[in-house]
């Protein structure tokens, strides 16, 4: 097969992130590929800022930040093996997980 797949994961929380592709890297390691990463990206911050009070008080803001993690991951040398393990492996719900061969 030896193809590139390349796996991208993204979540809102970053111990979710780095414990999912530790594991990633775990089985892909055991089934004998080669794997690069995982390579952090710029996390994304979203801030929304908010009138404390809905009527009077306009100087009362209160702000928010939501923040997004990345982690890229590219595996050679991959194998039928690799395929099966990364598709039986179980990951949190808060990651979501985009694999491009």
């Amino acid at each position: 097969m030896s193809q590139k797949i390349r796996i991208k994961l993204k979540s809102y929380d970053h111990n979710l992130v780095d414990k999912s592709s530790e594991k990633i890297v775990k089985t892909v390691k055991s089934t004998g590929a080669v794997v690069t990463g995982p390579i952090p990206l710029p996390t994304k911050k979203k801030i929304f800022t908010v009138l404390r009070s809905p009527h009077v008080n306009k100087k009362s803001r209160e702000q928010f930040q939501l923040s997004s993690y990345k982690r890229i991951l590219d595996i050679y040398s991959s194998s039928s093996k690799t395929i099966d393990a990364l598709m039986k492996l179980e990951l949190p719900s808060g990651v979501e997980v985009e694999i491009k061969v």
